[in-house]
């Protein structure tokens, strides 16, 4: 274990600099304590009595964003979600979901939503505070949404009813929009989730009807601002996206009918896209296998490729693109397997990996704390072997994670995973 104060020095062969798009060869990271102190020039002198820890062959880079993640309750499939399973159930499951996303060299995550309220409030708090392993979290609190739409409990029978937990967001009206609004942000959330549009897993919608109005959407936006936070705006079909960008939300999740048009309208408003274009293949492939609902199946493929498409529009249109995966609906630790996608549709490597960090950070407004290896940031980083700009599959298995000054990961090294000071293999 490191002595409080301690310097460690990290040195590997090549270090991303997110925030100027270059690879800096043979520099070193020196962390203090939970920060970063200083990044070395080569030749440069270590300072007296720092601790060496040499990664040879490997690349450095800041610690990973996925702007768009479920971590609480077990995988979302074809159905009816977490009604069979208790909230003490939904956050345990979150614990180990938790665990594999930070293992897996995501530091930091944007977790938008989760069926039972509140839950990932209390997920977020248990890792700040050190008794679970897990990323960073600014958590949604619940969704803001249409009675029986797309982030509500559907494919039930009329008559059943469910506990408050489970509808918490349901709002009809610009009114009831704002007084759950003020009740998600006084329970907790860090930032609101409205659904704008019908979804891909919420049976008996469909994701390119819009479903809360211009009106709602510009309350929810308004009384967000007036808490000091903003909103991401779950949108699939054209006009939802339209809808959105106009009541000045912060960003648009999914945008899979996104044509030419919204394009440039999200790059004219400085909207955010945050789309999950590897999730269609995982759905498609696991859909067929589990034996899916063939409205899902369908709504899939209707989306999949026309979301790839509109990324790629989005890509030529300048739009700001944040990295999010929808983790929860692939398995979690699997949410580097995007990158390589961004680069097939339009982005450069430099740009995807950007998206995962610097920009991830711009949009949680914590780009003074995470998103890059500057002075001053949270020691977070990953090293893979190799140069991941060459092969970006490389950053889908990080043999060395560091959080927060704390190594979590280290090629089979141990480590403790919460709690204590900066471990350092002797």
């Amino acid at each position: 274990m490191a002595r409080d104060g301690e310097l460690v020095a990290l040195r590997a062969d090549r270090m991303v600099d997110v925030e100027a798009g270059t690879v800096l060869e043979d520099r070193t990271l020196l962390v203090r304590g939970e920060r970063v102190e200083a990044v070395l020039d080569p030749g440069r002198p270590l300072p007296e009595g720092a601790r060496v820890v040499d990664l040879p062959g490997h690349t450095l880079l800041p610690g990973l964003i996925d702007c768009h993640t479920h971590l609480v309750g077990e995988l979302q499939g074809a159905g009816v979600p977490a009604i069979d399973r208790s909230a003490a159930q939904e956050a345990l499951s979150g614990v180990a979901n938790a665990r594999a996303t930070v293992l897996a060299g995501f530091t930091t995550v944007r977790d938008v939503g989760t069926f039972r309220a509140f839950v990932d409030v209390a997920l977020r708090d248990a890792i700040r505070d050190g008794a679970v392993a897990g990323p960073r979290m600014a958590v949604a609190g619940a969704y803001v949404t249409v009675p029986g739409g797309g982030g509500a409990v559907t494919g039930l029978a009329p008559d059943i009813e469910l506990p408050r937990d489970l509808r918490f967001g349901e709002v009809s009206s610009p009114a009831e929009v704002r007084q759950r609004v003020r009740a998600i942000l006084y329970g907790g959330a860090d930032f609101i989730k409205v659904i704008a549009t019908g979804a891909v897993l919420a049976l008996g919608t469909r994701p390119g009807a819009p479903e809360l109005s211009p009106e709602e959407l510009a309350a929810a936006v308004e009384e967000a601002a007036a808490h000091g936070t903003v909103v991401a705006a779950h949108a699939h079909g054209r006009q939802g996206i339209l809808n959105a960008a106009r009541a000045g939300v912060r960003s648009v999740e999914h945008g899979s009918l996104l044509d030419a048009e919204a394009a440039d309208l999200l790059a004219e408003r400085g909207v955010y896209l945050v789309a999950d274009i590897y999730n269609g293949d995982f759905i498609a492939s696991e859909g067929a296998t589990q034996g899916w609902p063939a409205e899902t199946l369908a709504k899939n493929e209707a989306t999949t490729q026309a979301q790839r498409d509109g990324f790629a529009l989005a890509v030529k249109a300048g739009v700001k693109i944040a990295y999010g995966t929808d983790s929860g609906v692939y398995p979690h630790g699997w949410n580097a397997r995007q990158l390589p996608y961004m680069v097939r549709h339009g982005m450069t490597p430099m740009a995807a990996i950007r998206s995962a960090t610097v920009v991830a950070a711009e949009l949680l407004g914590w780009q003074d704390r995470v998103g890059s290896l500057a002075p001053g940031r949270y020691a977070d980083a990953v090293a893979v072997p190799g140069d991941p700009l060459q092969d970006l599959g490389l950053l889908a298995d990080v043999p060395f994670v560091l959080q927060g000054g704390r190594v979590l990961k280290w090629a089979g090294a141990r480590a403790p995973l919460s709690g204590g000071t900066p471990y350092w293999p002797a």
